[in-house]
């Protein structure tokens, strides 16, 4: 435990941040599940705008993104 007031906080803040990351890609995932479930074009559109919101946010790199919007497409078309 630290003892430092600064340190103190970010511990807080980073727990807040650790949980708030978390949410985000464990939505993400569970929209990709949905799609493969389903892989109808609403369901792609849905799981594409969590994987932007995802980057916007900071949560996932644009790259890494980029790779899982390229392997739905191509889950969705086979």
């Amino acid at each position: 435990m630290p003892n430092i007031q600064s340190a103190k906080k970010r511990v807080k803040v980073s727990e807040k941040k650790n949980l708030r990351n978390r949410m985000v890609k464990s939505g993400v995932k569970t929209s990709v599940r949905k799609l493969a479930e389903e892989g109808t074009v609403e369901q792609y559109a849905a799981t594409t705008s969590a994987i932007d919101k995802a980057v916007a946010k900071g949560i996932i790199h644009k790259n890494a993104a980029n790779r899982k919007k390229a392997r739905l497409v191509k889950m969705v078309k086979a």
